[in-house]
C-alpha cells in the first residue's frame, strides 16, 4: 500500500491537510498539551527558585528565637485553658472577677480576636495541606477489603411547625411539607 500511495502522491496531500486543520483548529481553541507543558514548566521554575531561596541554612540566634515564637502559640493555649480551670477551682472569687472583666470586652474586639486566632491555626492548617505527602502506599495484601454493614439513621427533613412561630417563610415551608 506504501508504494500506491507513493504512486498516486496522495500521503503527502493528506499529511498537509492534516496539519493545515490542527493549525486552524489552535487558531479557534488552545492547545490543552502545550498549556500544560507551560503551566509545567513555569511550576518546575518557581519550585527551582523556591528551593534557591533556601539552600543555604539560617541558623542564627534570631532564626531559633523566631522559630521558638512560632511554636509557642498552641501549647499556651491549651495550658492557659487547663489553668484557668485549675485557677477557677483554686481561687472561685478571683476567677469571677477576672470573668466579670471579659464581659465587659466590647463584641467587635471578640470577633478580632476569633479572626486572628482562626487565621492563625487556618493558616497552620493550610501549610500541613499543602505539604502533605498524597503518595498512596501500595496495599499489602490484592485481597479486596471487606464492606462494612452501614445501618441507615431517620433524617427528618422539617421540624414541627409550631417551632417556626416567629419565622413567615419558614412557617410557609413547614406547611408546603404538610406538617
Amino acid at each position: 500500500m506504501g508504494v500506491i500511495d507513493r504512486f498516486i502522491g496522495v500521503a503527502p496531500t493528506v499529511t498537509a491537510l492534516g496539519s493545515a486543520a490542527t493549525g486552524m483548529a489552535e487558531v479557534f481553541t488552545r492547545n490543552a498539551t502545550r498549556r500544560m507543558e507551560l503551566d509545567e514548566q513555569a511550576f518546575a521554575q518557581a519550585i527551582q527558585q523556591h528551593g534557591a531561596e533556601f539552600a543555604v541554612p539560617r541558623q542564627g540566634w534570631f532564626d531559633g528565637f523566631v522559630n521558638g515564637l512560632n511554636r509557642m502559640p498552641r501549647p499556651l493555649l491549651a495550658l492557659g485553658t487547663m489553668g484557668l480551670f485549675i485557677y477557677a477551682m483554686v481561687e472561685p472569687v478571683g476567677f469571677g472577677l477576672r470573668m466579670q472583666g471579659l464581659q465587659m470586652v466590647p463584641e467587635p474586639l471578640w470577633w478580632l480576636m476569633g479572626a486572628i486566632v482562626g487565621f492563625y491555626f487556618g493558616a497552620r492548617e493550610a501549610h500541613h495541606f499543602r505539604n502533605r505527602n498524597w503518595a498512596v502506599p501500595a496495599a499489602e495484601t490484592s485481597e479486596p477489603a471487606t464492606p462494612v454493614p452501614v445501618t441507615p439513621v431517620p433524617v427528618t427533613l422539617a421540624a414541627p411547625a409550631d417551632q417556626f412561630a416567629d419565622n413567615a417563610a419558614l412557617r410557609d415551608w413547614a406547611r408546603s411539607l404538610g406538617k
